[in-house]
């Protein structure tokens, strides 16, 4: 009597094929969608209950004399820089999303830092970039500072950015742990 060939021989599965988007897709697309909507809600916010004059409204202090709304139209860069310019701001900002979704699928797959900073900026660029193709402006809100000492008024989108590139340097300034360990190994 011969046993079956299933009872000698375990089954082996194929391998699984991964279907869809995979989790550091997932954190970088998610991560960018959600900039993108928190900045735009939170500039329609600052539109509607921010009551202006012109191009600016009168200070709303949220944290005593350090933190206050404020709105602005920026018809310019950083800083007040190339005041409108907005057809140049539309080009570099589709511009500045094609790099980063172009380049995104040339990264290594490991590196949670990395899709994270990638995420920010993709999400900061095209927030900036919907209000300047829909306006011919950007609406920063939130004001910073103490006394005389003031940073430019500035918004999520901006601050996404701000910190994607914070987070890029860090990535590029910090060692990968193949470098770590063979700094372990010349020392011992």
């Amino acid at each position: 009597m011969t046993e079956p060939v299933a009872d000698i021989v375990p089954a082996v599965e194929a391998p699984r094929k991964q279907v869809g988007v995979p989790l550091r897709g997932l954190l970088f697309l998610g991560l960018a969608a959600l900039v993108v909507v928190v900045d735009q809600i939170t500039k329609r916010i600052a539109e509607d209950r921010l009551e202006r004059s012109g191009l600016r409204s009168v200070p709303v202090p949220v944290v005593g004399d350090y933190l206050r709304l404020t709105y602005v139209e920026n018809r310019g860069a950083a800083f007040g820089l190339l005041q409108d310019q907005t057809a140049f701001f539309v080009f570099v900002g589709i511009l500045v999303v094609g790099v980063i979704a172009a380049s995104y699928r040339y990264l290594p797959r490991s590196g949670f830092r990395l899709h994270l900073a990638l995420g920010l900026q993709l999400g900061g660029a095209i927030g900036n970039l919907i209000d300047r193709i829909r306006q011919g402006y950007v609406v920063d809100f939130v004001d910073f500072g103490y006394r005389s000492n003031w940073w430019p008024v500035f918004n999520v989108a901006d601050s996404a950015i701000v910190i994607g590139v914070a987070l890029l340097a860090l990535n590029a300034l910090s060692p990968t742990n193949e470098d770590s360990s063979r700094a372990g190994d010349a020392s011992g």
